[in-house]
């Protein structure tokens, strides 16, 4: 169900950006682009299939915003916004299987001469072939038929005619569940790419800017509260999905009605981690490390952060980024030993099983917290609306490590102007 919603914000995103105006500004924007990438799919596990070159069909339709009349259009140094769908064989199709990714993206022009651009995209993948530990135990990189995917590319235009440019390029992939199912170790790959971007034969390119001439630079504050339902996993014996519920503060300010910075608090209790405690797991059974647990089972599965968050406002779209400190997080303690000793740890831990150490990797994971997603705002932010709601998908993690994937709704509200 998480994944229908997820799929739903994810096309709405894509048509909301193809068409938050009645106006001709679209016409004959239109433009296509078939690619074709190889590249390396990185070993997920130890003892891992071998794999051939990875291979994948990419075809993507997108919309150029040269003359749309938006702020953030101009901002942003008119981009390209589209949705790209693609076919991938990793190599090893018996283990790996195929995968087929949606990924609305946005493509950002890197020189003022546009041939060098970066394209970044976040979306979603189904995979024919996943983790079985009887008839498929190599293959630890996915455990659900679904998966967020990410993908960052570098273009390069080394022929352009009227109609198409023809390009080379780079990339880096990534596919995950969240941490909704263990094992997830996810794909990771790097690639290169041969694409042509075809361009609608009617359109016509602009010869000057006397239309951006109309913006001024503002600034505005704001204040926001989100609530969030998420779902993780603890480890490979407590592998049923359980709620993260989280709820946000944040104070900022908007820049030109496109970038959005912000710092905040946030609040979340694990589901997991309570539970744990109160069914006296083994690591908070008497005279095991976690015993005081059990004096307080709520405070032990709560988690209190500070944030600074950044936002790339496309009217009714938003990429948000998010990095965040987390000074009180005390049940992932228990996640660690868990996770990071001995293999295949069993839900009755026996006194001398090896568990994960406390080490520098442990510090920095439980403290550093990252945050991706996608928004969409029902009133487009480019009028600089008073109050504004929004919907949010998002996948959290430990310092890159997936942790959960969570939806949000929101509310802004614009801070009044000094003055006024």
């Amino acid at each position: 169900m998480r994944y229908i919603f997820s799929s739903l914000l994810i096309i709405i995103a894509f048509l909301n950006t193809h068409g938050q105006q009645e106006n001709n500004w679209k016409e004959n924007s239109e433009t296509l682009m078939p690619e074709f990438m190889i590249g390396q799919t990185f070993e997920s596990n130890d003892g891992f299939p071998d794999t051939s070159l990875q291979k994948q069909l990419v075809f993507s339709i997108g919309r150029k915003h040269d003359y749309n009349p938006q702020e953030w259009a101009y901002r942003l140094k008119r981009p390209k916004t589209g949705l790209s769908f693609s076919i991938t064989d990793f190599g090893n199709i018996d283990s790996l299987g195929l995968g087929f990714t949606l990924l609305p993206y946005i493509e950002f022009n890197l020189l003022k001469k546009q041939n060098l651009t970066a394209l970044v995209g976040i979306g979603g993948s189904y995979f024919t072939e996943e983790y079985d530990a009887v008839t498929n135990p190599q293959n630890q990189a996915v455990t659900t038929d679904f998966t967020w995917a990410f993908k960052l590319n570098f273009y390069y235009n080394v022929y352009q005619s009227r109609n198409i440019d023809w390009r080379v390029g780079v990339g880096y992939a990534h596919h995950s569940n969240g941490h909704s199912r263990l094992l997830n170790q996810g794909f990771n790959s790097a690639l290169m790419s041969v694409s042509a971007l075809i361009h609608n034969p009617k359109y016509e390119a602009p010869d000057n800017e006397t239309m951006d001439n109309d913006f001024e630079r503002s600034v505005y504050r704001y204040v926001s509260l989100r609530y969030g339902h998420g779902l993780n996993v603890l480890a490979l014996s407590f592998n049923d999905k359980k709620n993260v519920y989280t709820i946000a503060g944040e104070y900022g300010w908007v820049y030109n009605n496109t970038f959005k910075f912000g710092i905040g608090f946030t609040y979340r209790f694990y589901e997991h981690y309570y539970d744990y405690v109160k069914d006296n797991e083994s690591l908070v059974q008497d005279g095991r490390e976690f015993e005081r647990f059990k004096e307080n089972p709520w405070r032990y599965a709560t988690n209190f952060a500070l944030t600074i968050n950044g936002e790339i406002l496309m009217n009714h779209i938003a990429l948000e980024f998010q990095l965040g400190y987390n000074f009180h997080k005390p049940g992932y303690q228990i996640d660690w030993r868990i996770n990071e000793g001995w293999d295949n740890t069993p839900r009755d831990i026996p006194e001398g099983w090896m568990l994960g150490e406390f080490n520098t990797k442990y510090e920095l994971k439980k403290r550093i917290a990252t945050q991706l997603g996608l928004k969409y705002y029902l009133f487009g932010t480019d009028a600089a609306p008073v109050h504004n709601v929004f919907l949010a998908a998002h996948i959290t993690a430990n310092l890159g490590q997936a942790d959960f994937s969570e939806l949000s709704l929101g509310y802004v509200y614009k801070l009044p102007t000094k003055g006024k």
